[in-house]
């Protein structure tokens, strides 16, 4: 048996793994997002009493350390980035679900 049709059949496999645990991790997020009442003051394409999160992806785009910038900010919250009006620390997530959140928003809060 030839190597070229168990290697194709292991990066299909890896593809689709790799695709349904991007979706998970998208519901997930949106999940938290909607516990943590974000959704309250986000919206992915608009800006409601906080930026959307399509701008915040934008204006962190390319930027190295953008993930823990983003988590840092969803865990201690503040003003003044994008307005007068403070968004509200979230101190009592967990490290893994401010990355999460803060993967996601940077994604444009994909629904999957």
């Amino acid at each position: 048996m030839s190597m070229k049709p168990i290697l194709l059949s292991l990066a299909a496999t890896g593809a689709l793994f790799s695709a349904g645990a991007h979706a998970m991790d998208a519901a997930a997020a949106k999940a938290l997002a909607s516990k943590s009442a974000c959704l309250a003051c986000h919206a992915v394409d608009k800006k409601l009493v906080g930026p959307s999160y399509m701008d915040v992806a934008a204006k962190h785009k390319g930027q190295a350390d953008a993930l823990d910038k983003v988590a840092a900010r969803i865990k201690s919250g503040g003003s003044g980035m994008y307005g007068p009006v403070p968004m509200p620390p979230q101190p009592n997530l967990k490290d893994d679900e401010l990355k999460l959140l803060a993967a996601w928003v940077l994604a444009g809060a994909p629904d999957k």
